[in-house]
């Protein structure tokens, strides 16, 4: 009895010692807590994530996620008539199950959009209009399948050239001219009239590009075409943007009305811009060992500060903030042959100094 007796404490202070950790890993505010009053905190994932150590991260820090790669349209529809829906769906899927928002990401972009869609069975191009019916078709069959579970979604990623021409040269542009961007919109709006609909680029804070991108959209906006937002991809470095440039761009898109989205957010160490995509498949720079040492740390943390000072400055134009993954564990940018460090989480995991100047306001 003297046994059983003395089992009956511990057991009880065991279950109130799991109760009490349970309930404080539940108060401990993320990202998405500090800035709920400001605006959605997101980050792009990969499935893989969403099962793993990654997961508890997730929930914890962000309100929105976005698929960082299933849902362009060569990972989702490599063939005409196949669609993969897998990846896309686990996304969703998880979101749904834990309330998040989720940014569709990207329907229309000249990279990772596989060769059929602009061929014929002889190998020569389409004419503009089969192009632009497979576009409307590709469109409508994703957003539909999504209605209701995505908020908002990037249409149009990366058209505006980063050289003296207006559009980038293409394929769209090359098949369809300049109408592509326009019949996208239209295809995504009739597919889901309360999606919230973006133009998404990089490089938006040097005066010339943000020229041209702010004349494409008020020209779109004053033909009525369904474009609600601009989305500023944020692939910056601890060299750029500068204050002054982040709020002229801020204002200058504002001042059409759009919601202004940052969709793609990092902060590498190193300086000079990191626009730009890595194309799939290409041969990449073999890795270089890099060290995060105590000068990028303050020289990071200091942009961070500056940034996130301007968005809440803008409260009433930011809609949303997105990182662009999760931790410097993996990055897009690690593609580039050497570790950038460009997150506010390291690569354990584990919150940054960044971290804490981003939510000390």
């Amino acid at each position: 009895m003297k046994t059983h007796l003395l089992k009956i404490p511990l057991l009880l202070a065991s279950a109130a010692f799991i109760f009490i950790s349970a309930k404080s890993f539940k108060e401990v505010k993320g990202l998405k807590d500090y800035y709920k009053k400001y605006f959605p905190m997101g980050v792009a994932v990969r499935p893989s994530e969403l099962s793993s150590e990654e997961s508890k991260l997730i929930l914890n820090e962000f309100s929105s996620i976005t698929p960082e790669n299933a849902m362009k349209m060569g990972p989702i529809h490599p063939r005409e008539d196949r669609y993969f829906w897998r990846d896309a769906d686990t996304i969703v899927n998880f979101a749904v199950r834990n309330k998040l928002k989720v940014r569709g990401h990207t329907l229309c972009w000249h990279a990772q959009t596989p060769n059929w869609l602009f061929i014929d069975s002889t190998g020569n191009n389409v004419s503009k209009d089969v192009l632009l019916q497979r576009l409307k078709s590709h469109i409508n069959t994703v957003v539909s399948r999504y209605k209701g579970k995505i908020y908002a979604w990037d249409v149009v990623n990366e058209a505006i050239a980063d050289g003296p021409e207006f559009l980038r040269k293409t394929k769209w542009t090359e098949i369809a001219g300049e109408e592509f961007i326009e019949k996208a919109f239209e295809y995504a709006h009739a597919a889901d009239p309360n999606a919230v609909l973006f133009y998404n680029d990089y490089n938006t804070e040097i005066p010339a590009k943000r020229d041209k991108i702010f004349k494409l959209l008020k020209g779109l906006k004053d033909k009525g075409v369904p474009v609600h937002g601009v989305g500023l991809q944020a692939h910056w470095s601890i060299s750029t943007p500068t204050r002054e440039e982040l709020e002229k761009s801020i204002e200058m898109f504002s001042s059409l009305g759009l919601q202004v989205q940052f969709t793609e957010l990092d902060i590498s160490v190193y300086s000079g811009r990191q626009g730009g995509q890595l194309i799939q498949g290409q041969q990449q720079p073999q890795q270089q060992k890099s060290v995060f040492t105590a000068e990028m740390e303050q020289q990071q943390l200091e942009k961070y500060k500056m940034v996130f000072d301007v968005f809440r400055k803008y409260k009433k134009n930011v809609t949303g903030v997105t990182f662009w993954n999760v931790s410097d564990k993996y990055t897009w940018l690690d593609g580039r042959g050497r570790k950038n460090f460009p997150l506010l989480f390291d690569q354990e995991l584990k919150p940054k100094k960044a971290y804490w100047e981003v939510v000390k306001f």
